[in-house]
Formats: structure tokens, C-alpha cells, sequence
């Protein structure tokens, strides 16, 4: 807890990047847990990894050896075999009780306006997943906007902008939130005076909180402190979006 507020990080990465040689694992997610006041946090395997069934494993059994403290989500490249990609959702979603699946564009470049990717949708639905979508760099797959085709397809799956577009894309964010009931946003990479911005469009009902790399916890999560707003938004933000999609 910080200042008596529980907090969900609902941004992170554990495993073996191949991509940027990144490595953290699950103990040391623990560790920056404690050390920064993290209640809970939803892990996300890399982009870019040697084999994604192993990051899986990894993750699930950090789930299962911690789970008040982990939620777990799945990420596979997705132009592969789409029965093969459909049931390592499901071994996710059933062995381990993965909550989301990521599309991270600048490395899977899926289209979420073309039905090609309904799949991917699909396999979320299917499996009672969100879906955590990177936004901001990695255009134009990556644009706020084009999830909205997605979520009008698919209104029965919370589909999260992750990044929140970073500042420059922040307000296609708001367009799609306020046209889809089902988009979400997460808020890392914004400065405090966006978060307050995005309050005053978007309902903290909808927007999470969450840090992406252990480097950057204590300012993305220590941000929502700084902003001026009620202790039910602050709550929302920090604690309750994120549980209600991910589970606490």
C-alpha cells in the first residue's frame, strides 16, 4: 500500500527479452513490489522472446506461487497458425487463469480494423480475457483509433489502451473511450497534468495505472498522487480498474 491506498500495477514484464536483452524475474518483481508499495501486479511476457510457451510457464507459475500478488497475462506473435495461437490462449486462460492477452504492434503488426484480426479478439472473448494493446510508437497499428473498430466487433471484451498513445496520441484515446464504453486506458508514459486532463473526459471507472519497467514505478505509479481528484478516482485508478478486469 502507499499513503493507505492498495495499489495494482497493471503494466509489467517478467522473463527474457530477446529484442532489448532485458531480464527480470519474478523475485525480483517482488522485490520492487515491496520495496515501492505494489500490491498486485498483472506480468506480461516480452514482445520479442525465444519461445513463448516457456514465458507462459514462467509466468503462470508465478501466478500460482503468488497469487494475491500476480495476475497473468499472455503475449504470442500472432500471424502463425491461428488454431495453434487459439489453444495456447486457451492453456493460459485454463491451466494458469491468464486475465489478458497483449498485442504489442511495433513487433506484431496486426490490423485491429481489419476482420483478418478477429482472431486474436476472438480468442480473448473466448477465454474471458481483456485485451492489453499497446499504443503510441509503433504507427500506425498502434494509433488509439483503430482499436475502435475492434471494440465495436467485439463490445463483450475490455480492450485496454496500454501507454495511454503516449502524450502525442492521448486524445485519440479519449475519442475511443468516449465512442466505445469498452476501451480502457492505462496511463503510463503520461505527464500528471495528461492524467488530469484525462479525468475530466474519460471516467476514472475506465482509466488504470501502471508502470511497464521497473525503472519507472515509482514515477509512473508515484504520479497519481501529485494530480489533484477525489479519493474515489484516486482509488479507481490505482486500484479498482484494475482488479475488477484482472482480478484481485
Amino acid at each position: 500500500m502507499i499513503q493507505g491506498q492498495r495499489v495494482f500495477d497493471t503494466h509489467t514484464h517478467i522473463g527474457t527479452a530477446r529484442h532489448s536483452g532485458r531480464s527480470f524475474t519474478a523475485e525480483e518483481m517482488l522485490r520492487s513490489m515491496d520495496r515501492h508499495g505494489i500490491d498486485r501486479s498483472l506480468l506480461i511476457p516480452f514482445p520479442v522472446v525465444d519461445d513463448h510457451r516457456a514465458q507462459h510457464d514462467l509466468i503462470g507459475a508465478a501466478v500460482r506461487q503468488w497469487p494475491d500478488r500476480f495476475a497473468g497475462a499472455a503475449c504470442l506473435y500472432p500471424f502463425g497458425d491461428e488454431k495453434a495461437f487459439a489453444e495456447e490462449v486457451r492453456r493460459c486462460a485454463e491451466t494458469f487463469g491468464f486475465r489478458a492477452l497483449k498485442l504489442q504492434p511495433m513487433y506484431q503488426a496486426l490490423n485491429p480494423v481489419s476482420k483478418r484480426s478477429d482472431f486474436f479478439f476472438a480468442a480473448a472473448q473466448a477465454n474471458g480475457m481483456a485485451v492489453v494493446a499497446h499504443t503510441g510508437s509503433g504507427v500506425p497499428f498502434s494509433l488509439p483509433s483503430l482499436y475502435i473498430a475492434a471494440a465495436r466487433r467485439f463490445p463483450d471484451v475490455p480492450i485496454v489502451l496500454g501507454h495511454a498513445g503516449g502524450p502525442l496520441l492521448m486524445l485519440e484515446c479519449v475519442v475511443a473511450a468516449e465512442v466505445c464504453q469498452n476501451i480502457y486506458i492505462e496511463v503510463s508514459s503520461l505527464m500528471p497534468h495528461h492524467v488530469a486532463e484525462l479525468l475530466h473526459q474519460v471516467p476514472s471507472s475506465r482509466l488504470m495505472a501502471g508502470s511497464d519497467l521497473p525503472e519507472s514505478v515509482e514515477t509512473e505509479i508515484g504520479k497519481i498522487f501529485t494530480v489533484a481528484m477525489s479519493d474515489e478516482d484516486r482509488r479507481a485508478i490505482l486500484w479498482e480498474t484494475g482488479a475488477r478486469l484482472f482480478g484481485a
